[in-house]
């Protein structure tokens, strides 16, 4: 360990514990008050250091990261205005619950307040977004072993308060003096302290915990309500992943009969529990829900939730719309996920161990299973959304079909980062269950546009799997700065634009009809040409304007050794008419089955 001064000591000593502890990457923005972090850092052989010019993208790429590699991922920032270009990815990881470790460096109190140059208030700054917030001590010459302890301990509880139990964003604000870099100050040091046995003389901690386990009345409980109810839904929305979880609701599903609505950010709505036999995944739903032909007798007297509220708004509109409906939520965190107040009962426990405990429970005593008939209905329309899609998909000025095409071509054992606005509704509307292994990632929390470049590559940096990016013109546009790591570090990814010129999502909206307002305020279009912007960053470039094309460009990508900014022109204007055609079609498809029972006799049960 590098000891010069106070200042390289504190930061080595830091540093040092967080890396005990498991810390195995940081993201560094340039700057000057935070030198000893930066150092210390640099110093270690044992961490994989990224090196930013752009705090915004430092930040979103390190939420990439730490939201792909499931561990905390440090940032450093020096002090001023630069911390609170961390803001927007730190809210981001709050909502998401994503675990980082943000460590900005301040003037020392002395300085703060008193017109220093680059001097803010970074006290709390990020208010109610962090899980921890913690003024470090300020650096002392010759400190006690009892301080450095208390440093050391700091870093351990840095550490395990960013995971759990409620993961995300900590922030420990440095102050230092100068001087920053490693200027040897012998005064400075204890006499006691030695280079090689200071590690010994300075006794860390270890934190652990363990899992929150369902009780037997919470499972009996569960068991009750479902053995009593024939009309089901298993709703898994985002946020629902966590390594073994499909597997388990899947054989809850097939355990209970109830059909799983799959959100595509769950982690259920891809992997080789799809071919499970006697399970009904659904996905369609955003197309057929608000129906109004959707009969009475179809709607389900129970929900069972895990993770957040789904991205369908038409999903979202139906359970908020029930009102007779037992709506049970599952979750890990007791965060509340219901902005309708429909839910009746939480279970605060893991909803892994709840699956895995209720599955025996319910096979070992009698249950009823979800009526037969009453899923065939779902299962039908669920099978001409599908069987439809394509149709539409195939067409050029259909948008939401390069979400499908895309995931039919990625290979097994993907990861897709998906951007928010259109791209992620794409996604969750028209694209299909399968049992192709794909790891999909999107910044939901907040929902913002902003960073999204730089967190699907923070996620690339860790992946050692083909990554692919879907975003929105506008996307691309904000984060324009995070291509910068495809070169600085190497990065291999596929960035797919859907180039609508403009926010295609308001063209959902009524002001849409306010034109030219609509236009000039809302849609913004910008008549950019991404090319020569992908190229200054080292990407190969392609246009496609039809889908064959695109296909063969796709694949070009996958397979290649060099990243790919692939640009897919739209309208958006043109898509939105065609996407409320589909959802016309399929709900007249709806209104024809409900006549085809009604004359035969046949009403849902």
């Amino acid at each position: 360990m590098r000891t010069a001064n106070r200042n390289t000591l504190w930061a080595d000593i830091f540093v040092k514990e967080l890396i005990n502890q498991g810390l195995q990457a940081v993201c560094v923005a340039a700057g000057s008050r935070s030198t000893p972090l930066t150092l210390a850092f640099a110093s270690s052989k044992e961490i994989q250091i990224y090196s930013h010019i752009d705090e915004r993208s430092a930040a979103y790429f390190a939420l990439g990261m730490a939201r792909a590699g499931g561990k905390p991922v440090a940032l450093v920032c020096t002090s001023g205005t630069a911390a609170a270009n961390f803001y927007p990815a730190v809210i981001e990881a709050n909502y998401s619950e994503v675990p980082l470790i943000v460590l900005s460096a301040d003037r020392p109190h002395e300085l703060r307040d008193s017109g220093s140059n680059q001097s803010i208030d970074q006290v709390k700054m990020y208010g109610g977004h962090v899980r921890w917030f913690v003024d470090v001590m300020q650096p002392e010459a010759r400190p006690s072993q009892h301080l450095l302890r208390a440093l050391k301990v700091l870093a351990a509880r840095a550490w395990m308060t960013a995971q759990a139990p409620l993961p995300g964003p900590v922030h420990l604000n440095f102050p230092f003096r100068k001087p920053l870099e490693p200027t040897p100050v012998p005064e400075d040091l204890p006499d006691w302290m030695a280079v090689d046995s200071m590690e010994s003389q300075i006794v860390g901690v270890q934190l652990s915990r363990g899992e929150l386990k369902p009780t037997k009345e919470q499972i009996e409980k569960l068991r009750i309500m479902i053995s009593q109810t024939e009309h089901g839904w298993i709703v898994c929305g985002p946020h629902a992943v966590r390594a073994g979880f499909a597997e388990a609701v899947t054989a809850l599903a097939k355990v209970t009969g109830y059909p799983i609505m799959a959100d595509a950010l769950s982690g259920v709505r891809f992997g080789e529990h799809i071919k499970t036999k006697g399970v009904t995944f659904l996905a369609g739903y955003e197309n057929y829900l608000s129906s109004p032909y959707l009969s009475p007798d179809s709607l389900p007297q129970l929900i069972l939730r895990f993770g957040g509220l789904p991205i369908s708004k038409a999903l979202s509109d139906f359970m908020g719309n029930i009102t007779d409906a037992l709506q049970i939520h599952v979750t890990e965190n007791g965060r509340w996920r219901d902005d309708r107040y429909r839910t009746n009962l939480v279970i605060w426990a893991d909803p892994l161990r709840v699956c895995q405990e209720l599955v025996p429970e319910l096979i070992d005593k009698k249950h009823v299973r979800a009526a037969d008939n009453w899923v065939k209905l779902y299962k039908e329309i669920e099978a001409f959304v599908w069987e439809t899609a394509p149709e539409w998909g195939s067409r050029n000025d259909f948008e939401g079909g390069v979400l499908a095409d895309v995931v039919e071509w990625l290979p097994p054992q993907s990861a897709l980062y998906i951007g928010n606005s259109l791209p992620v509704r794409h996604l969750d509307q028209f694209v299909q269950p399968t049992s192709k292994s794909i790891e999909v990632f999107a910044n939901r929390g907040a929902s913002g546009i902003d960073g999204l470049v730089s967190s699907a590559l923070g996620a690339a940096a860790v992946l050692d799997v083909p990554t692919v990016l879907i975003i929105g013109d506008l996307s691309f546009y904000h984060d324009l700065t995070g291509l910068m790591a495809l070169q600085r570090y190497g990065i291999k990814a596929t960035i797919v634009v859907i180039n609508n010129n403009g926010g295609g999502l308001f063209h959902r909206l009524p002001v849409s009809k306010s034109d030219p307002l609509f236009s000039k305020f809302f849609l913004t279009p910008h008549g950019l040409d991404f090319e020569p912007i992908a190229r200054m960053f080292g990407a190969e470039y392609a246009v496609v304007r039809d889908r064959e094309n695109f296909r063969n460009v796709f694949l070009e990508s996958i397979n290649s050794d060099s990243a790919y900014v692939i640009e897919v022109p739209s309208d958006s204007s043109v898509f939105e008419k065609k996407r409320l055609e589909f959802i016309a079609a399929i709900s007249n498809k709806l209104q024809e089955m409900q006549n085809y029972k009604n004359n035969e006799g046949d009403l849902i049960q």
